[in-house]
């Protein structure tokens, strides 16, 4: 029986044209669909339990997006030669759809749900990423399961003047700003990206336009809905509810909450002590007997402490820790303090704190990239550690998970476009980031000690880079909203937006944004970005207090660093037979040389502990690429003893001969006892041969000429 196919087109401002597919692959998922784009194509499954497992209170969602080496025509690499876990890239893709996708679904839909999407066709021009959520959404709209909102994503970049959305690379690389933008037909959802220090005004466009485009993705997937017969969703009951226990709670707690909250202490443990206090001893009171459902209590309890918090900070116009709402907590940082890091700093704002380590090493220390769709290497690396000590937890620790990973990316984003360009820093740098303490914005502290440990180490970034959370509380009843400067833990859970802005005193270098409402206007979103500003500004200023500008020079423990262009038909002198004479080199001086070929010429890279090693390595490479001059004076080392003379090595590399006509003036019958091999004599070159490059040495006319004897 043939399939039923259904076919979608979208068509994009410059004539690219989008389409989802249905109905013919992987029939037995809930939906599923292939979403394609010139030759990318992405195959998008989903499938949810019909029921929710015992006890659970929120949506296990799972989100995976993996790129098969198939689609781009390539075998993996590694001893099993086969697809493994996912890469740190793809996590960020499958991150970027979780959280455009997560806040769509029913908030009592408790079933476990996997969404898998693959890159099953490979289109260098046509970039899969931003294709990934609109494939997810698709194949939720062509199920049963409840999601009744599409959405979308699109990247929007600006070069020069023009914005362009879904760009080929080439438009990306040219790009002075970079977003990925998710949302549906009515809100934006989700903002995630990069730029050169753009203002806020820009990035207000891009969204805009992507927003534009969004809409259009939607409108096809709610015609795609209806054409499947999928506009019926299925019935679930996952959750066990009390109205009357509810009403009940928040009669006899919601006022003794909102005082304790009132009370407005800065530190977090205090506040959620008071909450557990009323919570508790509201519990205690019920008798060991009681018949009341405790883990209905606690749900209860925790919407009206989400409230109250709401309300006070709506009312007073005072946080939960008594800062206005534009205030940034107290800010105190340190440079040096790891005296053999290569450069390192502690940024402290509240109870965040971030020690945050630079290490700088050579192009071997580089991350090699291998995957189905980028091949290369990549010379800044920033890794983010989160352990469970900084929120005075206990857990295991299993190293990075996707948060992790997506935080680091964060502040990666926020610092590498104010890095040298590649042709001034020749090393690999490693920025490491452990959080110590953590309440709200950590991500933001790795970027403000990252700048700060990257100009103690002297790397000449071009300009501080600070880091903000901004949040929102709003009532849509009233009309009232909150903006918030540097948002707490508890504002982030109980906030409407968690919006984090990076950049320098210039502009905006990565901001990410989700926010958790519907109807956000872009003139609440000016106003955010434009307070964003000002804490940013008051934050670069704290920190210029510790250290406004890149040291002038390296920490005594970094690597020395020696930059020499050579004529590319050098390199293989440089290097010498199998690598010997390389070798050679970094054995007897300790340097680490790494050599490559550009476009006309060879690069030599020194890299060494001290400067003196650093200087005798790269001595004897000029050597060695130096251009022998006839006339000149060298000395040099007897290499070899021939019949008719020697072979002598007057520079490094090059060895030239000595015919036994030109050791002495007197005439020699044999080499015998005349010179020893490994014997340094001074000599002069008085020719190269045209023909063959050969050298002709001579060591008879740098001695004095023998008077002719008199008849």
């Amino acid at each position: 029986m043939l399939p039923n196919i259904i076919t979608k087109s979208i068509k994009l401002e410059d004539g690219r044209e989008i389409t989802i597919e249905t109905g013919k692959l992987a029939k037995q998922a809930d939906g599923a669909v292939v979403v394609r784009m010139g030759n990318t194509m992405l195959l998008a499954t989903v499938v949810s339990n019909k029921e929710a497992a015992a006890g659970v209170d929120f949506l296990p969602l799972s989100v995976d997006y993996q790129e098969k080496f198939a689609s781009a025509g390539r075998i993996p690499g590694g001893f099993l030669k086969r697809e493994g876990r996912l890469s740190d890239h793809e996590i960020l893709i499958s991150r970027l759809v979780d959280r455009a996708i997560r806040p769509m679904f029913p908030d009592d839909y408790h079933a476990e749900t996997q969404i898998a999407i693959s890159l099953i066709s490979a289109d260098p021009d046509a970039l899969p990423d931003a294709l990934a959520a609109l494939a997810a959404s698709a194949a939720l709209s062509v199920s049963d399961i409840p999601f009744t909102i599409p959405i979308s994503e699109a990247r929007v970049v600006k070069i020069n003047d023009q914005y362009v959305v879904n760009p080929t690379p080439k438009q990306r690389n040219e790009a002075i700003l970079d977003l990925i933008v998710a949302g549906s037909e009515d809100n934006i959802m989700m903002v995630e990206g990069e730029s050169k220090e753009v203002s806020e005004d820009d990035m207000l466009e891009a969204i805009q336009i992507a927003h534009k485009a969004i809409k259009e993705q939607c409108r096809v997937q709610l015609e795609l809905t209806k054409e499947t017969g999928k506009t019926e969703k299925r019935e679930y009951n996952h959750e066990v509810n009390d109205p009357a226990l509810r009403e009940d709670l928040f009669a006899k707690l919601y006022d003794k909450v909102y005082a304790a909250v009132a009370e407005a202490s800065p530190n977090k443990s205090v506040r959620a002590d008071k909450a557990k206090e009323i919570r508790d001893s509201y519990i205690e009171s019920l008798g060991e007997d009681t018949e009341v459902d405790i883990s209905l209590v606690k749900k209860y309890f925790k919407e009206i402490h989400k409230k109250a918090s709401r309300e006070f900070t709506l009312d007073s116009k005072k946080r939960v820790d008594g800062r206005a709402y534009n205030e940034v907590r107290s800010i105190w940082s340190e440079v040096d303090y790891l005296p053999s890091a290569h450069g390192s700093a502690v940024f402290t704002r509240g109870e965040t704190q971030s020690l945050t380590t630079v290490t700088l090493g050579t192009r071997l220390d580089e991350q090699m990239i291998d995957s189905a769709m980028m091949t290369g290497s990549n010379k800044f690396l920033l890794h983010y550690n989160f352990p469970a000590f900084s929120t005075g937890e206990v857990k295991p620790n299993r190293g990075p998970g996707r948060r992790e990973v997506g935080h680091g990316n964060l502040a990666l984003r926020a610092l590498k476009n104010v890095l040298p360009p590649e042709e001034e820093n020749p090393y690999t740098i490693r920025v490491v980031s452990d959080i110590l303490e953590s309440n709200g914005s950590s991500s933001m502290a790795t970027v403000c000690a990252g700048s700060l440990a990257l100009m103690d180490a002297g790397i000449p970034i071009k300009a501080p880079v600070s880091g903000i959370a901004m949040g929102m509380i709003s009532d849509s009843e009233t009309g009232r909203y909150a903006i918030l400067s540097d948002i707490l833990g508890d504002e982030d859970h109980l906030g409407d937006m968690d919006f984090k802005v990076t950049g320098t005193e210039k502009g905006i270098t990565a901001c990410q944004m989700d926010i958790k409402i519907d109807g956000l206007s872009y003139d609440v979103l000016r106003e955010a970005l434009k307070q964003a500003n000002e804490g940013r500004a008051h934050i670069l200023k704290e920190m210029s207090k510790t250290l406004s500008a890149p040291r002038s020079e390296f920490k005594p423990t970094a690597p020395r660093f020696v930059h020499i262009e050579i004529p590319k038909d050098m390199i293989g002198a440089v290097i010498g037979p199998g690598g010997k004479v390389v070798q050679e080199m970094q054995k007897e001086t300790g340097a680490t040389i790494v050599i490559e070929e550009k476009e006309n010429f060879g690069v030599v890279n020194v890299f060494a502990s001290t400067q003196t090693a650093a200087d005798a390595a790269s001595a004897r490479i000029r050597a060695i690429v130096a251009v022998p001059e006839v006339g000149q004076t060298y000395e040099g080392k007897v290499k070899s003893i021939m019949p008719f003379g020697a072979f002598v090595e007057f520079m490094p590399g090059k060895d030239g001969l000595l015919h036994i006509s030109e050791i002495k003036w007197e005439r020699l019958e044999s080499m015998e006892g005349v010179l020893e091999q490994g014997e340094e004599i001074t000599v002069k070159l008085v020719e190269v041969d045209r023909k063959t490059g050969k050298y002709r040495l001579s060591r008879k006319v740098l001695l004095p000429k023998p008077e002719r004897k008199q008849d």
